[in-house]
């Protein structure tokens, strides 16, 4: 089992990363403001105008340190990373499934299993701890679709059949997500998902978080030797990492957990946003570090993997599901087991 190390997230304009010794040290306005041995990170993300030494860059590559740019609002601009772990094998194993739309539409149905059955899990979350501020039964009856579309899983459909299963759960969904959002709903309401750029304060966090998550399972696949880029629910597009979404499809619903939070225990205000001229949402830099530092947080907790039935940090999931989903390509298990929470 891989050890469960950190992300290093460097969101501060102009500051410069650079390597002493056995560690990297954030300098800002050329002072040392942060040092760490290199030992304890397992990837680094730069967020707008952060600069790094060729040195360190050599370095994180050799020790196997994915090294990201993202723009200031969390765009992916590029990675840096070493040689490719894992076999060849494995990589021309994906591919050749990829190609296979049976298989494609097997595969993407273990991963939009685990997205619906964990959707329906927050709902009953929600239903259970706050039944009196809610419309139980709207939640019931969303809830009610979800379990219907899981059920249309379990039979032989083709690709086409379970990306539209796919949307129609997540319709349902986010039809009642403003629903989960319990406090300061002046400010926080949902109608409906927005992207590129997030028309308001909700889409704004959801985009983020979402990130995040992306950058995580991205690491995940890369260090067990799968290609990120070859998806099979999420075909080829240039510039989208396929199969890392695939894989997310399961957690989103733990991401949307961290943004009601968010939300609803009053951590971010609507003072923490801004709109633009052109219409999108954009954080502070004291509420885009606040989340960040949640999301790790968060990936501290322990829990039971259902599958392996071992304890675990929430941050070795990724890492776990990416090993699953390579043994199962290989052939050693007969299916893909979603990570679904209890």
């Amino acid at each position: 089992m891989k050890k469960h190390l950190n992300t290093l997230f460097v969101t501060t304009q102009g500051a410069y990363l650079a390597k002493e010794g056995e560690t990297v040290v954030v300098k800002i306005d050329k002072k040392v403001r942060l040092r760490l041995p290199i030992h304890t990170l397992e990837s680094i993300v730069c967020f707008g105008n952060v600069g790094a030494s060729p040195f360190l860059l050599g370095f994180c590559g050799d020790k196997g340190i994915t090294f990201s740019f993202l723009t200031e609002y969390g765009k992916f601009l590029a990675c840096v990373q070493g040689p490719v772990s894992g076999n060849v094998l494995l990589r021309r194993q994906q591919y050749r499934f990829a190609d296979d739309r049976r298989f494609s539409a097997k595969l993407a149905a273990f991963f939009v299993t685990g997205k619906i059955a964990n959707s329906r899990h927050l709902l009953k979350r929600v239903i259970r701890d706050h039944g009196d501020c809610v419309d139980r039964n709207l939640l019931s009856k969303a809830n009610s679709r979800l379990g219907n579309s899981l059920e249309c899983l379990k039979r032989d459909l083709d690709l086409d059949t379970v990306r539209g299963v796919e949307g129609d759960a997540s319709h349902v969904y986010f039809q009642v997500f403003n629903e989960l959002i319990l406090t300061n709903k002046g400010d926080f309401f949902f109608k409906r998902r927005s992207r590129r750029p997030p028309l308001d304060l909700i889409n704004c966090l959801l985009s983020f978080v979402y990130m995040m998550l992306m950058n995580d399972v991205r690491s995940a696949l890369e260090s067990v030797g799968l290609d990120p880029g070859v998806g099979f629910l999420h075909r080829d597009r240039p510039g989208r990492f396929g199969l890392a979404l695939d894989m997310m499809e399961e957690f989103r619903p733990w991401a949307d957990r961290i943004v009601l939070s968010l939300v609803n225990l009053g951590q971010v205000k609507g003072r923490d946003f801004k709109k633009s001229d052109g219409g999108g949402v954009r954080m502070s830099d004291d509420a885009r570090k606040l989340v960040l530092t949640v999301y790790q947080k968060k990936k501290q907790d322990v829990l039971v993997h259902p599958f392996i039935e071992e304890k675990m940090l929430i941050g070795l999931l990724f890492h776990t599901q990416a090993l699953l989903l390579a043994r199962f390509l290989r052939g050693d298990l007969d299916g893909y087991p979603p990570m679904i929470w209890r």
